[in-house]
């Protein structure tokens, strides 16, 4: 059995070995109720959710681990008393935290539909002082991927910089969350498929992210793309970032210092509905009604809304 102690590496890459990356852990099926603790807490974003605990969220098959396959999900069953709590679901942490890593996911579904707001995302202690990564955000269903940084202040991305794919398109400099109402810095991809329902259809795929003192790299390959390389699809002891060619995302050091902006980081996956961020913009993004009446008297419509992992693979330099 692996220990569950939190372990902090903070181990610098060496010119020798830049982009080359040593497995630690390889998470499948049950290994998720041993590599992430359950946060049965308030909701910081302030969403129409009651996140569990694991005893209730196996009880009530929130989540399922066997094989190569790890459902989280949220209730789909019960009408909620709007005067109580909201809809059942689930926040999970890691055990370990990452300073400079690699982590790729392999994922075949994501939540999907109006009223969700599904993240899988690093963050830190004293939040923003460690820093955010999302890697995999969105709401109500309204794609592609953005994938954002959120700091304190003193983190800019300019705008044209270069090394991320030319299809992805930078949202915003300042990745200050006192700026624009925490927009953070995000980067929309350009693939329909990293996201929501189109994701779903194509069977979902893998994302990767890479932090290093230099940057914060983000790929994502949707499932049977010839081009994910074959060490991220199999998890392989070893990998070699440098071969994985233009991340879709790219957030270069020389106007952000990462290693002051981002300390030791957990890997969050969490699903939550309405709140700031997928209630406030629930009739723009073509929702019906308010969201969290739809959120308490619509449980047939979160039948979709699950995570389905085949793995989490991270490395260490």
């Amino acid at each position: 059995m692996r220990s569950t102690t939190v372990f902090t590496f903070l181990s610098l890459v060496s010119a020798s070995l830049a982009g080359t990356y040593n497995r630690r852990l390889r998470t499948v099926g049950e290994g998720f109720y041993e590599d992430f603790t359950f946060e049965a807490i308030p909701d910081p974003t302030h969403g129409r959710v009651n996140y569990v605990n694991r005893e209730t969220a196996e009880r009530f098959n929130l989540t399922f681990g066997g094989g190569e396959t790890f459902i989280l999900r949220s209730d789909h069953d019960t009408p909620l008393d709007p005067a109580g709590p909201g809809r059942s679901s689930v926040r999970l942490k890691s055990v370990m935290q990452y300073v400079n890593h690699v982590a790729v996911f392999d994922i075949r579904h994501m939540p999907e539909g109006c009223g969700t707001w599904p993240a899988v995302w690093e963050v830190g202690d004293n939040w923003p002082h460690g820093g955010e990564i999302d890697i995999l955000e969105g709401v109500n269903d309204k794609g592609p991927n953005a994938v954002t940084l959120h700091t304190n202040e003193g983190c800019m991305m300019h705008r044209d910089r270069q090394g991320q794919r030319t299809d992805s398109v930078v949202v915003e400099e300042n990745c200050d969350v006192a700026a624009k109402g925490n927009v953070g810095c995000p980067t929309r991809l350009g693939d329909a498929k990293s996201y929501g329902t189109p994701f779903n259809a194509n069977g979902g795929g893998h994302y990767a992210v890479e932090r290093s003192p230099q940057f914060i790299k983000v790929w994502f390959w949707p499932r049977g793309d010839p081009a994910l390389p074959e060490d991220a699809a199999k998890g392989a002891k070893v990998v070699n970032t440098d071969a994985w060619g233009e991340p879709a995302a790219f957030f270069p050091a020389n106007s952000c210092n990462i290693d002051e902006k981002f300390g030791p980081q957990n890997i969050i996956i969490n699903l939550t509905f309405c709140g700031d961020w997928a209630g406030s913009v629930f009739n723009q993004d073509g929702c019906l009604g308010d969201c969290i009446a739809h959120v308490n008297g619509n449980p047939s419509a979160f039948q979709n809304a699950f995570f389905d992992f085949a793995s989490i693979s991270t490395y260490l330099p």
